[in-house]
């Protein structure tokens, strides 16, 4: 048995006995690239990422193609880099859902975060919710830059009509960690909430994620401005 055939085995029980408390970034990362990586040491491979993209965040955050540059890694081991957070997305997504009325920010927030999560570009997202505001569905209307989405006030106004909206919880994250609103939220804040009030529905709230932050504008009692 080759001597990292043994330093496999010592670090996975270890890591079954223990979890990955008593793991630093690179051991974690050798770990994960056992199970796309069987025959070789990753330990110089884990090294490689992580001076290439500065932490695990930054790995996990990296394209197929900027994975597939380092040395020693393959389509195998790029795929379960990528897939491994998608997974854990997907899963809180599903725990999320279990949200079944939002009647205010923290809900609403509970709901989104998961949603937006791990993203590094701006995504707009808009909830429906029936007269009891109940979801009704939650739709990506836009992906935008790292600062910017664009997405169509119209669009907005056919999804909610389709979905027999009676409100609408309109959000975004701001991948730099601020959930401070911008001139151009406020501006689509408008826009959107006078196009639904068009059609007998109403905008309920916007919601700003950053990271582990969130802004409720209707929270802060702010949506009455947008009346106007």
């Amino acid at each position: 048995m080759a001597t990292h055939d043994g330093h496999r085995e010592r670090l996975r029980d270890t890591f079954l006995t223990h979890g990955l408390d008593s793991f630093h970034e690179l051991q974690a990362l050798e770990l994960l690239l056992f199970y796309a990586i069987p025959r070789r040491d990753t330990n110089p491979i884990a090294h490689a990422l992580l001076d290439r993209f500065g932490s695990l965040d930054g790995v996990f955050a990296a394209s197929e193609q900027e994975l597939c540059e380092v040395p020693g890694i393959g389509k195998n081991a790029a795929a379960l880099i990528l897939l491994t957070p998608q997974i854990v997305k997907r899963s809180r997504v599903a725990a999320a859902s279990e949200v079944q009325y939002i009647r205010n920010g923290r809900e609403a927030a509970q709901y989104l975060r998961p949603r937006l999560d791990m993203e590094r570009e701006e995504v707009a997202l808009m909830i429906c919710l029936d007269s009891k505001m109940g979801v009704i569905n939650c739709v990506e209307l836009a992906r935008g830059t790292v600062n910017m989405v664009d997405f169509s006030i119209r669009r907005v106004v056919e999804i909610a009509m389709k979905s027999k909206a009676s409100y609408v919880v309109l959000a975004h994250n701001h991948p730099d960690g601020s959930p401070r609103m911008s001139r151009e939220d406020s501006a689509v804040t408008t826009q959107v909430y006078k196009a639904l009030d068009l059609v007998n529905i109403h905008l309920f709230d916007h919601i700003i994620v950053a990271g582990d932050t969130y802004a409720s504008i209707n929270d802060l009692g702010g949506m009455q401005l947008f009346r106007y």
